[in-house]
């Protein structure tokens, strides 16, 4: 398989690790800058064994070259309101609404929201806000003309829940290739590998609903058991330093020159 790569991705510190993992295993690949004003990718090949990797902005042009395999899996059971129906209150955050990013919310006493993009998982990092942290992050987006974010950017909201220890899993035809830790909450203790019971969590998800030949998930254990924190394209999903991406590279090129 023919891998095409994003260079210009400077909020991965371990991106460079990609790089790595193709000379050690041998496998084609180019690299490639891409504007994120970019409306195509300036690049061409006679390959059809394509597989990109870098941004969203990558990921999501990537699916107007029809003739690449696999691509991208961009979109689809990606998007939320695809794979919570399988998923269910299995998702960390089930019950959530939907707003442009604009729209005034109401907020009760100290009231904490869980608030991410909706359908364009980049444009920022979803994480827990309170109601000025949500007003001051608005503005200042709305203000800044250097993203993506605009007045009818759609984001999801839900109630702020409390974790405990949160991991990335990377799947490839149906099996969990690479797992690993990124996020110990509270007095959490450390540990090296995933717990057994968050990886036959993950693997009961799959069975439920295996949303794509390959896809990134993140699960995390909570005070009601694990849960799915969300579904990440796995064109576009960053790497953390625990990361095997040797593991990860070499699945995807087994099974899809297979």
């Amino acid at each position: 398989m023919y891998f095409l790569v994003q260079a210009n991705v400077y909020l991965d510190p371990d991106h460079y690790k990609i790089f790595d993992a193709f000379e050690e295993l041998n496998i084609d690949y180019n690299v490639i800058n891409i504007p994120p004003t970019a409306e195509k990718i300036d690049f061409e090949t006679y390959r059809k064994d394509v597989f990109v990797y870098g941004s969203v902005t990558i990921a999501r042009l990537a699916k107007q070259n029809t003739d690449w395999f696999p691509g991208s899996f961009y979109g689809g059971n990606h998007m939320y309101e695809v794979y919570s129906k399988y998923y269910g209150e299995n998702l960390l955050n089930y019950k959530v609404s939907v707003h442009k990013i604009s729209e005034e919310l109401i907020w009760k006493n100290d009231e904490l929201k869980f608030i991410k993009p909706y359908n364009e998982a980049k444009i920022f990092t979803g994480k827990v806000f309170s109601e000025p942290e949500w007003k001051d992050f608005v503005f200042e987006s709305l203000a800044n003309k250097f993203n993506r974010i605009t007045e009818d950017s759609l984001v999801q909201i839900s109630e702020a829940k409390r974790t405990i220890k949160e991991a990335r899993l990377w799947i490839v035809g149906g099996q969990i290739i690479d797992a690993g830790y990124y996020k110990f909450n509270d007095n959490a203790p450390f540990e090296e590998k995933v717990s057994v019971d968050g990886l036959s969590f993950a693997n009961e998800m799959i069975e439920l609903f295996n949303l794509e030949e390959a896809f990134v998930m993140d699960i995390c254990l909570t005070d009601e058991g694990w849960k799915i924190v969300e579904i990440n394209c796995i064109n576009s999903s960053g790497f953390y330093p625990n990361t095997n991406v040797k593991s990860i590279i070499k699945a995807l090129n087994v099974y899809f020159s297979n």
